[in-house]
């Protein structure tokens, strides 16, 4: 049983549905007691944490709806305060090195497996934008310069990922995203909208294989915060 901590971007399809499906069980196994893996070391670090398992699930669902897949399982119950688990399994440097592993034979993820903190960081950017613009304005001189780690940065980027962004930092970061494809577009968009600017952001890099964006933990888990619990919304 496996929850990962990294974004669902880079789970290749088998790991994304496989990851969705174990998460049920745990949630299944927590809320109602059950005994069937109980003592498993990723059921136990979940103890106490439905609330987080359910915004893990929420980011799992933003994926899977991003790569087309329809969501028909909702998790229900999901009062509470999200508190994430105190520590990891495998920190998150660690958990790419794994996927490494798992995918030599096998298709990769939506996003390229990093190995350095430059293109770990140029993944992240519009992610970390969306939360703090003085993070962003922090992390990123330092990924360039090679000053902070790539086993250190995996984790705070995984951790910021976990917050909430504020609605006036995701439609900033979303406007620096449509500066990428605004050339592309046949109509105008509603630039005061964050609904209408990502679905065009999609579709247009889509369209036109802007690998920057394609490549973006924000193609993906932005879907999550526009959209209500368990994923209801649709994507071109």
């Amino acid at each position: 049983m496996r929850i990962w901590d990294v974004d669902p971007g880079y789970l290749n399809d088998r790991s994304l549905l496989g990851e969705h499906r174990e998460l049920h069980g745990i949630y299944s196994i927590l809320l109602n007691g059950k005994k069937g893996y109980s003592r498993h070391p990723e059921t136990l670090r979940w103890k106490s944490r439905l609330p987080a398992l359910a915004a893990r699930h929420d980011a799992l669902i933003a994926e899977m709806q991003l790569r087309g897949f329809s969501h028909r399982s909702p998790l229900g119950a999901r009062n509470g305060v999200v508190v994430w688990p105190g520590a990891f399994i495998n920190p998150p440097g660690e958990q790419f090195a794994i996927l490494r592993k798992k995918y030599e034979e096998k298709g990769p993820g939506r996003i390229p497996l990093p190995s350095a903190p430059q293109p770990l960081w140029a993944h992240h950017k519009y992610s970390v934008m969306a939360r703090s613009p003085g993070k962003y304005k922090d992390i990123g001189p330092e990924a360039a310069a090679g000053a902070i780690g790539f086993h250190e940065l995996a984790e705070v980027l995984t951790e910021l990922l976990r917050e909430k962004p504020a609605s006036g930092c995701l439609r900033n970061a979303l406007h620096h995203m449509w500066g990428y494809v605004k050339k592309f577009a046949e109509k105008p968009v509603d630039l005061d909208d964050s609904g209408a600017i990502f679905r065009a952001v999609v579709k247009l890099a889509r369209r036109h294989r802007v690998l920057y964006l394609l490549h973006s933990t924000a193609l993906g888990e932005f879907g999550r915060w526009l959209s209500g619990p368990d994923g209801d919304r649709s994507l071109p």
